[in-house]
């Protein structure tokens, strides 16, 4: 990647902000830069703990600011930068930099890839500055879906899904689709999934189920929260919930349909029968580039996709006892208002047992159930009421973890 001295910057480059820089949407998105160097310029990476990633990407990209989660990372790396000769990066840390990046006036598309709750108010900040932002942080639309749609419109911002699945449908749908899905001749939403590693296995043996395990996905290269979401499939309960609002769906619209292979991302089912399906290789670089380039396309370095050498499509029903997360976010959905902003905080809390092997795999499903059966819904009538039942959901979550009551 040239640094910026020798990097050739048009009238038409993209400048971008890369919010969650280090994690893997990050590192597939620099990817694609890298490979159009005149067409995007990264104005701003972020990082939350990994300094010394940040700092590689500040070597090779040279943006014009780096933010990092606290201020000692955020002085280490000035230093480190300093000693390489790139002083002139500015470097700064916290929320309030996040914000700053997000809107800042010189850029016009920012990639939200932060993980889980942290991802919403940079990403909404995005949206109400008007930008084009391409959205991989699904945790934004479950907690405030209704409030964040209607920012996008009032703000005029431009959302483009970035998840697979959601950009897949995105491309089969007519450009405009807005109004409802009946409008437009669009009978029912496919939504694909893998199964994860797990949905062969036994039910017996999933007690048993270690981190390493839950985090080795057969088909896709993610983050370890990602992975055990994925595992549980509570990564596409959120998907169905992220449907609803960015495609104004109904949970009773969306169909999940498990496809091992991952090659079709997902479908899109019209009233005279036709089904149109986006396919490709599980390499998330294809829809960061088409978020990127949109409504054009150009490369993103990935492998066409050889159909002789798949050779078969499976397809199967989920089952909703085996994994009961799915089944979860549906009901958190049909609920509405505050639901899916608990159920979200009520697994992430899990999740990071999980992980800290403080939960056992089947546990997860157990607690985030536990939290909502004990949380009251409310009407999601402003980001300060979200952001409560966040805090008031992990709360409750611990606590009933500490407790064992679940």
């Amino acid at each position: 990647m040239p640094s910026s001295s020798t990097r050739k910057v048009t009238l038409s480059t993209r400048k971008v902000t890369l919010l969650g820089a280090t994690g893997s949407i990050g590192r597939s998105t620099l990817d694609v830069i890298a490979q159009h160097p005149d067409a995007y310029e990264l104005y701003a990476a972020t990082a939350h703990r990994s300094r010394e990633a940040l700092l590689d990407i500040c070597l090779r990209f040279a943006p014009v600011r780096a933010v990092i989660g606290t201020q000692d990372d955020a002085e280490w790396l000035r230093l480190q930068l300093r000693e390489a000769g790139r002083g002139d990066i500015d470097v700064s840390h916290g929320e309030a930099a996040l914000l700053e990046v997000s809107r800042a006036a010189e850029v016009d598309t920012v990639m939200a890839a932060i993980i889980g709750a942290a991802g919403l108010l940079p990403t909404l900040a995005a949206v109400e500055s008007g930008k084009r932002v391409l959205l991989a942080n699904k945790e934004a639309l479950v907690m405030s879906g209704g409030l964040f749609m209607d920012a996008v419109t009032r703000h005029g911002a431009t959302l483009l899904p970035i998840d697979s699945e959601h950009n897949a449908i995105y491309q089969c749908l007519p450009m405009q689709h807005g109004g409802g899905l009946s409008r437009h001749g669009v009978s029912r939403l496919l939504l694909t999934a893998s199964g994860g590693p797990f949905w062969k296995c036994p039910l017996s043996e999933l007690e048993a189920v270690t981190p390493a395990q839950a985090c080795a996905h057969p088909n896709w290269s993610m983050g370890r929260k990602i992975s055990v979401d994925s595992a549980t499939m509570m990564n596409k309960g959120l998907e169905l919930i992220e449907a609803c609002w960015l495609f104004d769906a109904t949970p009773e619209q969306i169909e999940v349909v498990v496809h091992p292979q991952s090659i079709i991302h997902s479908m899109v089912g019209y009233a005279d029968g036709s089904v149109l399906a986006q396919m490709g290789n599980p390499d998330m670089r294809t829809p960061i580039a088409y978020g990127l380039s949109w409504p054009s396309r150009v490369e993103a370095g990935v492998e066409p996709l050889d159909l002789f050498a798949v050779s078969r499509l499976d397809f199967e029903a989920p089952d909703e006892s085996r994994f009961p997360c799915l089944r979860l976010a549906r009901e958190a959905m049909q609920a509405g208002g505050t639901a899916p902003a608990s159920l979200n905080a009520a697994n992430e809390v899990a999740v990071q047992a999980f992980l800290d092997e403080k939960l056992s795999f089947l546990d997860i499903a157990r607690l985030v159930g536990a939290t909502l059966a004990a949380t009251e819904v409310h009407a999601a009538d402003s980001l300060d009421v979200v952001l409560c039942e966040d805090a008031r959901a992990r709360q409750l979550a611990e606590r009933l973890l500490h407790q064992r009551s679940f």
